[in-house]
């Protein structure tokens, strides 16, 4: 069997890469083309442009290279009409991978798969119906999303979050983070400001004077923030002007990273996928969230959820606490994790729940999702 796969960014092409090993454990003569990057290359994918062309976002920075990305757009669907796989596997990255299967659906009979599920559940629940128009199968990484995609009229899996396949670090490797760093026994906070630069821009001041409210309470505290390598720099600027300098790591060096996890005491951190990577470690969170003022009023009214929060809506709780838009602010932040750190059990069960619904110490998401792709065809 031949597959023809696209991925636009670093996470999905972790995502590619797992399900092509995937695919070859169960079918060692498969073949593979396409787009992806250095862990799909990895797999074997000679990929056909570099995948970085595609790795934008916002519209500042996609109408310079709007023409080019068309242009891969249709190179991308005149290569699936001339090979004829057995599937077009589209991986994230919707605004483009859809409009590849849209030309490829409207000229040949190719099945078309794509993996992760749009977040309808939470705002725009008509992108479904639209993606149905071009998708027949879908790879979900959250348990609740099949029965909405299947309304929509396409089929659905569950796989699995890859966040259960990730290694975490052990107690000792904690305690020797901490060693290392002089850290000893104070109150540990992992401050998690986001890694693009308008979050680190919105959060970083309002982070630094949540600490400031901390060391109120809590005089040895110590912050470490780890900081992805594109914000690195503006991180460390930012985090000059905060009461206590923080530690601030290479968030790709993933063993520090994973260390600081497990050795943390409680995390204050920016909406998103990061409240998994927290809960994979057990570690209690509060979340704080803003946006510019317009996209904040338009999502708010668009919002079909009461939460945010991975670890809530997976565990069908509401025990991690958000401070989003007008509610992100340091007085109510500081309570919110003064409260978790004098009663951190209160997340543990939900954390383990999340885990396990997300498949931990089940089939590896991308095997699962190896075999769906083959019981979709």
């Amino acid at each position: 069997m031949r597959f023809y796969l696209i991925a636009g960014e670093p996470s999905g092409d972790a995502l590619g890469a797992a399900l092509m090993a995937g695919l070859k454990e169960l079918l060692p003569d498969v073949e593979f083309s396409g787009v992806g990057g250095p862990l799909m290359q990895a797999q074997g994918l000679h990929s056909q442009f570099p995948m970085d062309e595609l790795s934008v976002m916002g519209l500042a920075e996609v109408l310079p290279k709007y023409r080019a990305l068309k242009r891969r757009i249709a190179e991308c669907a005149e290569t699936v009409l001339a090979q004829k796989p057995d599937a077009l596997i589209t991986i994230d990255s919707p605004d483009f991978c859809l409009r590849v299967a849209k030309i490829v659906k409207a000229q040949s009979n190719t099945r078309t798969i794509h993996y992760v599920a749009p977040s309808v559940w939470a705002w725009r629940e008509g992108r479904a119906a639209k993606m149905a128009r071009v998708i027949d199968h879908v790879l979900a990484l959250l348990p609740f999303e099949p029965p909405l995609m299947q309304a929509a009229g396409m089929g659905c899996d569950f796989v699995g979050h890859p966040v259960v396949a990730e290694p975490q670090a052990t107690p000792d490797q904690a305690q020797d983070f901490r060693t290392r760093h002089g850290l000893n026994d104070a109150p540990l906070l992992l401050a998690l400001p986001g890694s693009r630069r308008g979050e680190v821009e919105r959060l970083m001041p309002v982070f630094g004077e949540t600490v400031r409210q901390l060391l109120n309470e809590h005089p040895k505290m110590r912050i470490v923030l780890p900081a992805a390598p594109s914000v690195a720099a503006r991180v460390r600027e930012l985090a000059s002007g905060w009461p206590v300098s923080p530690l601030v790591l290479d968030a790709a060096i993933l063993p520090e990273k994973r260390a600081v996890f497990a050795a943390a005491d409680v995390a204050l951190a920016a909406s998103g996928t990061v409240s998994l990577e927290l809960a994979a470690a057990n570690t209690p969170m509060v979340i704080a969230y803003d946006m510019n003022w317009l996209s904040r009023n338009l999502i708010g009214r668009m919002l079909k959820v009461d939460t945010v929060t991975l670890v809530n809506l997976v565990s069908e709780t509401r025990v991690v606490p958000e401070f989003l838009g007008k509610n992100c602010v340091p007085d109510k932040i500081a309570l919110g994790v003064l409260a978790v750190l004098n009663n951190p059990q209160n997340q543990q069960q939900a954390m383990a729940l999340t885990m396990e619904r997300l498949g931990r110490d089940q089939e590896p998401p991308g095997l699962r999702a190896a075999r769906a792709v083959l019981q979709a065809l």
